[in-house]
């Protein structure tokens, strides 16, 4: 009985872990990156690179982020005002106009510098980190709704490989200080196995609180047995920020926001404000919506104020005493996203992630191997063997090529193109399906060896790439003190240096296989003379 269920758990692990681990490690390489979303953003506007840090204190900032959209879209039907922080440098200010029946009102974003309160100049339309964000529950070029059930199944393949993993691992502990190099699949082996280990209560985390984030889509049954109309009664409750307010027929000329903030300040002094969104401006309806600042604390949503535009009055306010089970949901979420952490925390996520990236891919290439070393010579390989072994390739080779080709794009790509973020995009999947083009050709150690040493030069150029195409570079982010941007540098260095080490193990083994294979070869000539 005993042998029967580890047999299943182990036959359990294999297969929910081989079936959808290529989507499994796009989510995880994915989710890992956009820890440093902010960053990223902040990486791919050069012309806020200069900004430096906010003198103005939050007051004055709103102040003028609504004097400047009071007279670039006064006739507006929603401004919008987020703060600058440590992560984002600038004042942002976007505008929304209504397009009509049936179409998706367009918004209109403006970045202001928060010392001088003037536009900044320079700006280019990109996604910035927010693409890899998305792309790892929203998958990109796929409907939404579809993307996120397929996250969510695989995340649900992910919690029980993880768990039948603990089950059948007899040697959990020993195992996290053994690795076993130059011995083929046990190699891959212990690589798989320190990986999982080292990062194990992350790797649990992060899945679960990744269904958490999507729960009501997984069961809406609480939701729509308590409510009459179901989910969206269950979010009118929860979110009431997010409800449409409709607009009036009638103008107002001056909303009442000294009166609103006067009584924000008096009542809550010490809390810092996020973001700032006014609702029809230009009419009787017109709404102020503050939401607080969560710092580090462990909370998703923010806390939230609707003061009357007309009378500055308080209409309602949102989790400024969240209950037990909104802490809990909320706090779930925050420790998912990672919103909570300081940079050192931050770091820790990231290399928690990476090893979260390495668990997955050693895990995809040992089964590769076994099924491989267990072909007679005479064998060839299985149509299944042939496409794991070109998705391998295709997706751990490829997706950190096509990273580097986003990032080149960014640098490259000419300031005023249209649609130039999505070209940005463009260019990290085209670089993909080249790499997947490539690799359905060559599937052995070459590809391997060629793509890393590909990796290496293209992560290495790439701080060079930047500091032509912005005339700044390592050496002047650390004069400058801007450890944000440096980071950046360094990071694409170590990058280009694991490739390089990786192209290099490669090499040598290949040469080392075909001196073995020569020395075989004269032997068996020698005994036949």
């Amino acid at each position: 009985m005993k042998e029967s269920f580890f047999r299943s758990m182990t036959w359990l692990h294999t297969w929910v872990g081989l079936l959808l681990c290529w989507l499994l490690f796009l989510i995880f390489f994915a989710g890992t990156i956009s820890f440093f979303r902010h960053e990223i953003s902040l990486w791919n506007q050069p012309a806020v690179h200069n900004i430096d840090h906010n003198k103005q204190q939050q007051q004055t900032l709103i102040e003028s982020g609504l004097a400047y959209l009071n007279s670039a879209a006064p006739e507006a039907n929603r401004w919008w005002i987020g703060l600058p922080s440590s992560r984002q440098p600038e004042l942002q200010v976007s505008h929304r106009h209504s397009q009509g029946e049936g179409k998706r009102d367009k918004w209109h974003d403006e970045r202001l510098d928060p010392n001088t309160l003037l536009p900044i100049e320079g700006l280019v339309d990109t996604k910035g980190g927010n693409f890899f964000y998305r792309l790892h529950f929203d998958l990109h070029y796929m409907d939404r709704k579809l993307a996120r059930w397929l996250v969510c199944f695989a995340s649900l393949f992910m919690l029980i490989a993880l768990i039948s993993g603990i089950v059948i691992h007899k040697r959990i502990f020993k195992d996290l200080f053994q690795f076993r190099p130059q011995k083929g699949v046990r190699a891959w082996l212990d690589a798989h196995n320190l990986s999982s280990v080292l990062a194990l209560p992350f790797h649990l985390m992060i899945t679960y609180t990744g269904l958490i984030t999507l729960i009501f889509m997984l069961f809406p049954n609480p939701a729509e047995t308590l409510y009459e109309d179901g989910l969206k009664g269950f979010r009118a409750d929860f979110y009431p920020e997010r409800q449409r307010i409709e607009a009036s027929n009638k103008k107002l000329d001056e909303p009442a926001f000294e009166a609103a903030f006067t009584h924000f300040y008096q009542n809550w002094p010490e809390q810092k404000i996020k973001r700032v969104i006014v609702d029809h401006p230009s009419n009787t309806a017109v709404n102020i919506k503050i939401y607080g600042d969560n710092g580090t604390l462990i909370r998703d949503e923010y806390p939230y104020w609707q003061y009357s535009g007309t009378t500055g009055e308080l209409l309602k306010t949102a989790r400024l005493d969240p209950s037990n089970a909104e802490m809990l949901y909320g706090g779930m979420i925050a420790v998912h996203s990672g919103r909570l952490a300081h940079p050192g925390l931050r770091w820790l996520y990231f290399i928690c992630g990476i090893a979260g990236c390495v668990m997955i891919a050693s895990g995809c290439i040992m089964w590769a191997k076994r099924i491989k070393e267990r072909l007679k010579p005479t064998q060839t390989a299985s149509f299944g063997l042939k496409l794991v072994e070109t998705l391998n390739i295709a997706t751990i080779m490829g997706l950190p090529l096509a990273t580097a080709g986003f990032f080149y794009a960014n640098r490259l790509l000419p300031p005023d193109m249209v649609a130039r973020a999505d070209k940005e995009v463009l260019v990290f999947f085209v670089v993909w399906l080249a790499t997947t083009l490539f690799t359905s050709l060559f599937r052995d150690k070459r590809a391997w060896q060629w793509l890393a040493y590909c990796n290496a030069a293209i992560w290495l150029l790439l701080p060079v790439c930047s500091a032509l195409t912005t005339h700044s570079n390592l050496l002047t982010y650390i004069q400058d003190g801007k450890w944000i941007l440096a980071s950046f540098d360094l990071a694409f260095i170590t990058t280009a240096l694991v490739f390089y080490l990786q192209a290099k193990k490669l090499a040598n083994k290949a040469t080392a296989n075909k001196s073995v294979s020569n020395k075989r070869t004269r032997v068996t000539a020698e005994q036949r003379a």
